[in-house]
């Protein structure tokens, strides 16, 4: 196996993006779009690009996720009300288990990698 260039770049297709599930929704109408680029052959590991636009909505994390911004900003907002800000080109690591709130104050893209050792394949 080769060692696999991600391009921040990657331009999303109109039948690529989707509504970010209404029921999860608190404010905007918010929707994005992702593209996984790497698998890992056990599938519990994997990386791409995400874009999303303006909203606030519920999150429950069954997987641990390192990201970098690319463009935009995100707030994550954990369910006791504690709030951490990013901003591009920042990283941070979302653990598996985190619950509460991602809220973009504008058009966001990031790069991801995702472990999610629960994954049977």
């Amino acid at each position: 196996m080769l060692p696999l260039a991600i391009a921040a770049d990657i331009v999303f297709s109109d039948d690529e993006w989707t509504s970010v599930d209404a029921s999860r929704v608190v404010s905007g109408t918010p929707r994005s779009a992702a593209r996984v680029l790497y698998t890992s052959q056990d599938e519990k590991f994997y990386a791409g690009v995400y874009v999303c636009t303006a909203g606030k909505w519920r999150v429950d994390y069954s997987e641990d996720e390192f990201c970098t911004l690319i463009e935009g900003a995100v707030s994550l907002i954990h369910e006791n009300g504690t709030i951490q800000d990013y901003v591009a080109p920042q990283s941070f690591v979302i653990p598996a288990g985190f619950k509460g709130f991602w809220e973009a104050s504008g058009n966001l893209r990031k790069f991801f990698v995702v472990y999610e050792p629960g994954v049977q394949k």
